[in-house]
């Protein structure tokens, strides 16, 4: 092909400044971007010049519906664009983290995305310890899905159906297993990407889209040790915890941070076992690091 010729798409895969686009055409495209720009998702609807069968440049985003990302209080990590449902699975062993859970779950709050909890590994005698530790988020309204993936994720597909689905998690709560339950040709596609990309093994360290049907499709995201969200300004990070928000705006003072404030009302409600004194300590700890943050710079 001579000329480039221009195309819409969709990133199936994103590694760092490459993404793979599956273009209107078929075809997927090995694309990398103008200049440094990389702030792309996996999910993200976009315009590539094709240079050809097999490459091209992005040249632009479709506005998204949602992105999801975290952050640190070094950089952002876009983690998928476009995705309707959060799926944050966790197991009895290794066992999960809390403040983990808590991070992902205001991270989707915020951005508009609806959570599911999915309790992995729910035949071993440790899954009671875990289900009274997940207990306080069912009464929050969080959905919680106990599956045994190695044995079969049918309970999982209606949770999927029609939606773009993104897996979050630490590491060895079973994600791999869920996805390639329900995407069994999930391993085929990750070495072929791996040869496109010339990339190897290290394609586990990125986010990459599979169709479940034509209707729904799920992200697999790589583990994580802890999922930051320092992009969330003291009311935001409130406003995400769900089991807060009937408290907002009780406070003796409009702009009360929930910190050390007189009159506050989620403290009192932490003080009457209203909301859990664990949520208002994880609160509280992510608020003074965000301040902190922002005094810094």
């Amino acid at each position: 092909m001579g000329s480039e010729q221009t195309r819409q798409g969709l990133i199936t895969a994103a590694y760092g400044r490459r993404f793979l686009v599956e273009c209107d055409d078929g075809r997927v495209r090995d694309c990398s971007t103008r200049g440094k720009r990389n702030d792309y998702a996996c999910g993200d609807r976009v315009t590539v010049s094709c240079s050809g069968d097999d490459q091209g440049v992005i040249d632009a985003c479709v506005p998204r519906d949602t992105l999801l990302y975290r952050s640190d209080q070094w950089k952002q990590k876009l983690i998928a664009a476009n995705v309707s449902r959060m799926v944050a699975v966790v197991a009895p062993l290794p066992s999960f983290d809390l403040a983990v859970l808590d991070c992902c779950l205001a991270a989707a709050e915020h951005a508009g995305i609806g959570p599911l909890i999915v309790l992995n590994k729910s035949d071993l005698p440790e899954a009671a310890i875990s289900e009274k530790a997940l207990a306080p988020y069912t009464a929050m309204g969080y959905p919680l899905l106990k599956l045994v993936a190695r044995e079969g994720v049918e309970a999982l597909r209606p949770h999927l159906a029609g939606q773009r689905s993104v897996l979050v998690g630490e590491s060895g709560m079973g994600k791999s297993t869920i996805l390639n339950q329900l995407v069994p040709q999930a391993a085929a596609q990750t070495q072929e990407i791996s040869a496109s990309l010339g990339t190897g093994k290290h394609t586990t360290s990125h986010a990459r889209l599979y169709h479940l049907d034509t209707q729904s499709d799920i992200i697999d995201t790589p583990g994580v040790q802890a999922f930051g969200v320092h992009h969330l300004g003291v009311e935001e990070l409130a406003a995400a915890f769900v089991d807060f928000r009937p408290h907002l705006g009780q406070c003796r003072f409009r702009n009360c941070r929930h910190l050390e404030e007189p009159g506050c009302a989620l403290s009192a409600a932490a003080e009457a076992g209203t909301i859990t004194a664990r949520r208002f300590a994880a609160y509280q700890r992510l608020a003074a690091e965000n301040l902190a943050r922002q005094k810094k710079y």
